[in-house]
Formats: structure tokens, C-alpha cells, sequence
């Protein structure tokens, strides 16, 4: 059986369009609400909607997918999603735009869960690396490219909206032409997130899913402030951003690769060394080009590797589950890491960006250092 079937690539090229009505805006919200006068707290507090609407999302989505199947739960979240859109433009204000930003939150986090889900549930050990290595990419290639749109088309409000919820409305379009086959056809008991959290087989996954969220959340928030701290133009902290998210899309493929052929443990282990090695490449001054490529080539692609280690240890009644518990990590650890990282910034020095992030990392290696166990090598069965 072929990894890229027509659904599976029908649901990449819906997902592709949604990252980037996604990206372009979770880049322009800010500055419209900048543009409007509105203090600093009050678009932090429109920021936080968002996440806390992505939980709320996270913990909703399991129970529709077994309700109603991955091909209308995958409809839900994107009119979910085109309402929060849709919604900004009705009445420019503080309260207004609070809940419009959480309405859209839900429906991103639903989109991910449904889209994660629906892979894992199409694939194998054999071949699930390369399928959450093609999101990944697709995700990422779907976020440059957002904010190359954002770049080159007028970003007045009304201007962008009309395009941004066309785009996710079209995103519906692709699976109306495929049918996602969850749960192998069967009808399955209900499965909770909360034991899939507390599973001691997939410990190692759901941790480094809440490490991935912290190294991406504190390089996505704070590398920017670092690099202007560093004396860095506008211009010059597009460019490092779009290298640092550039080596994670061309790591994601062959990083995929190993994983399903070497191991999932393994290629976690040198990630996280390597995720080291590019702090400390940080810290010593070294070239700038290089260090940020390792640290994007490890660092980008440790949630999709983290992510299959954690499935391979469920039935697969229970995928949709773990997925959701995987999000729900990768969530709160994307939260936490970027508000602990910054008061740190704040009282001591930029350093401690890199300092934090080599910290948690190294934590982790120590926790995949210990014997886990047999860990299944899909080419050892071929």
C-alpha cells in the first residue's frame, strides 16, 4: 500500500490552504489591533484567546470524529474556523474580536487534530514518520508562504478577510472528493485524552511533544526580540526566521525517513543532542548561518518523530485520543515556554533564550537515555 494515497494527499493540499489563511492571520491580528490604538495588554489578552480556544478545540474534537467521522468533523472545524474569520470584520473592538479570536482558535485546533488523527490512522510503524514528516512540511511551507503574502498584498482589514475566509471555505473542497476511513470501520469504545496521558509506555512521546512546544514556541515568540536586541534589522530578522523555519522543512523528509527505518528512539536521542549543540553554537558566537540551521533542522522536527513515538504504543482505537493528548502537550508547552523563557530574558540576559531551551532539551536526553524498553524498528519486520 502506497504512503501518499488520494486521500491522504487530498487532505495535505486542504491543509496547505488553511495554514495559510492560519499564518497570514495570526501575523496581521496584532497590528490591526496595534493600528487601532489598543494597549499592549489588550492585544496580549486577544493573543491568549486564540491558545486557550486551541485547548478548548484540542478537547473537543475526539468525541465529534467518533460521532460524525473524520470527513464532517474535518467540515465542522473549517466553518468553525471561517466564522472566527468572518467574524473580525463585523465590529472592530476589544470584547468583540476576544471571542472572535477564540471562535477561531477552536477551529485550528480542531483542523489539527482531525488532520493529525486521520494520518495516523491512515498509516503503519512502517510509514507514519514520512506521513507526519509531509504535514510538517506542508504546515511549515504553508507558513513561509503566508508570510510572503503578507509581504507583496495590501493588509488593510477588509482587504484581507473576503480572500482569507474564501481560502479556508476552498480548503473544504478537496475531501468532498475522498472519504477518510477512521478506526478501520469499526465502531470503537470511547477513548479519554486523561489515560493517554498517564500511559507509561508513551511517557517519552508525550514529553517531547511538551518540549517541542516549548524549544518552538520560545523561538518562534522570542528569537525575533533577541536578533533586534542583537542589533538586527527588520529586514535581517525576516531573513534568520525564514532560514531557521526553512531548515526545518527541508530536515522534515529525511528526518521522517530514519525514523521509520532506524527507530523512533534513536533519531529523538541525536535531535536532542543536536537541538544542544545549536544552543551552545548560539551562545559562543558562532556563525549565525549555521548555528540557526542546526537548531531549525532539530528543533522543527522533533513534534512529528515525539508524536509517532506515542502512537506506536496504542491500539489503534485509541490514535485519536493520543493525538488529541499530543496536541493538548504541544499546546501547553508552547504556552509555557515563551512566558517562562521571556521573564527570565527579562530579569537576566537575552542568553537565557538559548540557556532555557538547552536546558529542557538536555532534561529530555537524559529521559531517552534510560532504557525504554523494546522500541519497535519497522525494518527489522520488512
Amino acid at each position: 500500500m502506497p504512503t501518499y494515497t488520494r486521500p491522504v494527499l487530498l487532505l495535505l493540499c486542504g491543509l496547505m490552504l488553511l495554514t495559510l489563511a492560519i499564518a497570514v492571520l495570526n501575523t496581521l491580528v496584532p497590528l490591526w489591533l496595534a493600528h487601532e490604538n489598543m494597549p499592549t495588554w489588550q492585544v496580549g489578552m486577544v493573543g491568549s484567546s486564540y491558545f486557550t480556544g486551541n485547548l478548548l478545540g484540542t478537547l473537543l474534537t475526539g468525541r465529534l470524529i467518533q460521532k460524525v467521522g473524520f470527513n464532517r468533523s474535518y467540515y465542522i472545524a473549517s466553518l468553525i474556523f471561517a466564522a472566527g474569520c468572518a467574524g473580525l470584520g463585523l465590529y472592530i473592538g476589544f470584547w468583540s474580536w476576544l471571542i472572535w479570536r477564540f471562535v477561531a482558535g477552536i477551529g485550528c485546533a480542531m483542523i489539527w487534530v482531525v488532520v493529525e488523527s486521520a494520518l495516523m490512522c491512515s498509516g503503519t510503524s512502517r510509514n507514519r514518520g514520512r506521513l507526519l514528516a509531509a504535514y510538517m512540511m506542508v504546515y511549515y511551507v504553508g507558513t513561509v508562504l503566508g508570510q510572503l503574502m503578507v509581504s507583496k498584498l495590501p493588509t488593510d482589514l477588509m482587504s484581507v478577510l473576503p480572500w482569507t475566509v474564501g481560502l479556508v471555505l476552498a480548503a473544504i473542497l478537496p475531501l468532498l472528493f475522498t472519504r477518510i476511513i477512521g478506526q478501520r470501520g469499526e465502531q470503537q469504545e470511547s477513548t479519554s485524552i486523561w489515560p493517554m496521558l498517564r500511559l507509561r509506555k508513551a511517557r517519552l512521546g508525550v514529553n517531547g511533544c511538551v518540549i517541542s512546544g516549548i524549544i518552538l514556541g520560545s523561538l518562534y515568540g522570542l528569537m525575533p526580540l533577541y536578533l533586534n536586541h542583537q542589533g538586527v534589522s527588520d529586514a535581517g530578522i525576516g531573513f534568520w526566521m525564514a532560514l531557521m523555519v526553512s531548515a526545518g522543512i527541508i530536515g522534515q523528509w529525511p528526518i521522517g525517513r530514519l525514523a521509520d527505518r532506524f527507530g523512533r528512539l534513536l533519531v529523538l536521542r541525536v535531535q536532542v543532542f543536536v537541538v544542544i549543540l545549536g544552543c551552545f553554537a548560539m551562545l559562543g558566537n558562532a556563525a549565525m548561518a549555521p548555528a540557526l540551521f542546526v537548531l531549525g533542522t532539530a528543533g522543527f522536527t522533533l513534534y512529528p518523530v515525539a508524536m509517532a513515538w506515542a502512537c506506536e504504543k496504542v491500539d489503534h482505537h485509541q490514535l485519536v485520543a493520543m493525538n488529541q493528548a499530543l496536541l493538548l502537550s504541544y499546546t501547553v508547552g508552547s504556552l509555557l515556554g515563551p512566558t517562562l523563557t521571556s521573564m527570565l530574558m527579562q530579569s537576566y540576559s537575552d542568553s537565557l533564550l538559548f540557556i532555557m531551551i538547552a536546558s529542557v532539551s538536555f532534561i529530555y536526553l537524559m529521559m531517552l537515555m534510560r532504557k525504554a524498553g523494546e522500541h519497535p524498528t519497522p525494518v527489522a519486520h520488512a
